[in-house]
């Protein structure tokens, strides 16, 4: 790569002295005559957000040769946010393949008679990382369809396939009910999640609050007025108060006007263990199944009898939920087997840094294992380069299960995490992971030129007004400018 030079001193900008033509040439003269060095559209962008180009480094390489055509700041190491899951997810399916599957098992723990288990049953987690409520109401079918109707014991959740750090949800960002903030668990059941709806019923003067999955062992406590009339910033308020650490109990309280429309949202709630056991005494019950005891947690004893193993879905199909939807609890989940998979059972995210790090020292890309967080990016001090991440997106270009890992990433205008984004690229030719936290925001992934060449970019905005979307724009001005240009 030729650098350019102003006034003796290295520029930022660098560009290949191959293709200049157009946009690029552009660059190259502007460069010379110590104008701004950004392409001219993402110069705009930039001063019409308000972000001086220190906030942004970018790269764009050719996908196939590794060969560099532009970048701003390429080396410069940088919060990638959500973009590091491309690391993430392609790591997994280089070392597990995209077949991977993990188990859960029912195990009986005593003796099985005409349907009776005379003795306790254990749920054994093997860190199935997507297994929804429709899937454990279909773990329930199958285990109603080996014949066993009643169990005369306790439910026993075993989670010793993890060995899990201490960990306090809420140090991310004081939000730790949010569904992006839950954590793994060896038996992670529907991500812990819980869609409250709540609803004025205006004949009955009342209002009404329902839970989906509706649990046993969760209590509701409803302290919400009812009010006659419209629906205004008083009468419109709903407070939803956690009143234990467990997460068993939880307070709604304020106001809600007749004229108001129902509320919904989505909270984690329960500890896995208890959110597993209770939503399994709910859909057992739900299925005929009869249930009296109580939960306990223990590892299972080596004499237990299998019931049932229970297949999640392939990595392959995993890695494609993971990135589309940047899935935090999905991608830490794949660092875990990782680790696993590597240095033996429990898992652990200790096991799943040190995994990582030498997968990319291994590619000839080495990442300090301090510098990995937990695999999904929702980290404040993980530090990456836009080249570093390019080139490790080349070797997935190149890589035997590109086509898994390219069509897990979102496409511009159409899906996942893109699907109201960058609505003017033509379809197909943009596949980018986005990335945002509080101060950061980024795109990583292919572009194809209309030329039919593909193109990885990275691009990422490290600057405090990334929070409200300022970066957006500049993201797609250099989209633009790659597809247009080079």
């Amino acid at each position: 790569m030729r650098e350019l030079r102003l006034s003796g001193r290295r520029s930022r900008l660098a560009i290949t002295a191959a293709p200049a033509i157009g946009g690029v040439l552009a660059v190259a003269i502007a460069a010379a005559q110590g104008a701004p060095q950004v392409p001219p559209p993402v110069a705009q962008a930039l001063a019409a957000a308000g972000l001086p180009s220190a906030a942004l480094s970018f790269t764009v390489v050719d996908a196939a040769s590794g060969a560099p055509l532009a970048g701003l700041d390429a080396d410069l190491p940088r919060s990638p946010a959500s973009t590091f899951k491309v690391v993430t997810t392609f790591a997994a399916l280089d070392l597990l393949g995209p077949a991977h599957t993990w188990q859960t098992r029912a195990l009986a723990d005593g003796t099985v008679a005409g349907g009776v288990l005379d003795g306790d049953l254990i749920l054994q987690g093997g860190g199935d990382p997507y297994l929804t409520l429709e899937r454990w109401w279909d773990f329930v079918r199958r285990l109603r369809a080996t014949g066993l109707r009643s169990i005369h014991g306790d439910i026993v959740v075993d989670e010793s396939a993890y060995t899990l750090p201490p960990e306090d949800p809420a140090a991310f960002d004081a939000r730790p009910h949010r569904t992006y903030n839950a954590t793994p668990a060896a038996l992670q059941v529907n991500f812990q999640a819980i869609e409250f709806r709540i609803a004025p019923l205006a004949a009955a003067h009342r209002i009404e609050i329902r839970a989906e999955p509706a649990l046993p062992n969760l209590r509701i406590v409803n302290h919400v007025e009812f009010v006659p009339g419209a629906c205004d910033r008083v009468s419109g308020r709903v407070a939803m108060a956690v009143a234990q650490p467990a997460g068993e109990r939880v307070v709604f309280s304020g106001r809600l006007a007749a004229g108001c429309r129902p509320r919904q949202f989505t909270r984690v709630l329960l500890q896995p263990a208890t959110y597993a056991y209770g939503s399994f005494v709910a859909l057992w019950r739900a299925q005929g199944g009869e249930f009296t005891g109580r939960l306990r947690r223990a590892p299972a004893p080596p004499d237990a009898q299998e019931l049932l193993s229970y297949e999640s879905l392939s990595l392959g199909e995993v890695v494609r939920l993971t990135n589309k939807h940047s899935n935090n609890l999905l991608a830490r989940h794949l660092l875990y087997s990782m680790g696993e998979a590597r240095y033996g059972s429990p898992a652990t995210e200790a096991k799943g840094r040190a995994a990582l790090a030498e997968w990319s020292a291994h590619r000839g890309r080495p990442l300090p294992e301090a510098d990995i967080g937990n695999g999904a990016g929702l980290s404040r001090e993980l530090r990456v380069s836009a080249a570093w991440m390019a080139a490790l997106l080349c070797d997935a270009w190149r890589s035997p299960y590109a086509p898994e890992f390219l069509a897990s990433l979102p496409l511009a205008g159409l899906d996942g995490t893109l699907r109201t984004r960058m609505l003017g690229a033509p379809p197909g030719t943009v596949r980018l992971k986005t990335g945002h936290i509080d101060g950061v925001s980024g795109v990583a992934g292919y572009v194809t030129t209309a030329d039919g060449r593909s193109l990885v970019v990275v691009s990422l905005v490290n600057d405090a007004r990334a929070d409200g979307g300022a970066a957006e724009p500049v993201h797609a001005a250099l989209l633009r400018w790659v597809r247009e240009a080079l």
